[in-house]
């Protein structure tokens, strides 16, 4: 999916400036935004991919002039109706309009040390890896209309295998209901200039984390 989020390289933004005030909350409704994030870890009604396609939904506009911690209860609040846990109308009235449904399970005390904690996505392979360090290979131009996580900035462009990271989970499966469907993920190197062109910065490369199918041999 071409979401808003994915803004690598694009023109008119600016360059990244970092936040002078590093403080983790900026307001105690961020914390509690963190704390609900976690605890709906605990209860499993969905995970991080779910929880990312849910914030890359987001309409552009609303998506840039939300916070951080914006981005995040928007992303919940989606996910929440979409999993059947609340109705849209008790999303809208800020308040329960009938009985509680039941999740998977509850977050207890014991849970917490472990909501902190992210689980791996490793996952045993089912067929020999296509590429090894060195190989030469081509980010598929695809713009699917559901969730990916391969950057707009290097399709159609050419790089080069660095590493090979294992067989895990494969998001673009997770988030349209095929399962895990594990795929092998491998480091990627582009050239700055095959991507940005001519005119950019020389010394410039960049590194993307591509699953297996996102590639093609050249």
């Amino acid at each position: 999916m071409n979401g808003v989020h994915d803004m690598g390289g694009m023109h008119g933004f600016g360059k990244v400036e970092p936040d002078a005030d590093d403080r983790a909350f900026h307001a105690e409704w961020e914390a509690r935004v963190l704390a609900m994030q976690r605890a709906i870890r605990a209860a499993r009604a969905w995970n991080i991919d779910m929880s990312r396609d849910a914030i890359e939904r987001t309409p552009a506009k609303r998506y840039l002039a939300a916070s951080y911690y914006e981005r995040w209860l928007m992303g919940m609040e989606r996910c929440v109706v979409e999993k059947g846990l609340i109705d849209p109308d008790e999303l809208a009235a800020g308040h329960a309009l009938r009985p509680g449904k039941v999740a998977a399970r509850a977050m207890t005390k014991d849970d917490i040390g472990q909501t902190y904690t992210r689980g791996s996505f490793y996952r045993p392979p089912n067929h020999e890896a296509r590429f090894k360090p060195g190989d030469r290979v081509r980010a598929r131009n695809i713009n699917p209309a559901t969730h990916t996580r391969l950057p707009r900035y290097v399709r159609g462009h050419e790089g080069v295998v660095e590493a090979v990271r294992g067989c895990h989970v494969f998001p673009d499966a997770v988030t349209t209901g095929r399962g895990e469907d594990p795929q092998w993920l491998y480091t990627v190197v582009f050239d700055g200039r095959r991507i940005w062109g001519p005119g950019s910065d020389p010394t410039l490369t960049v590194s993307v984390e591509a699953f297996e199918p996102y590639l093609e041999p050249i």
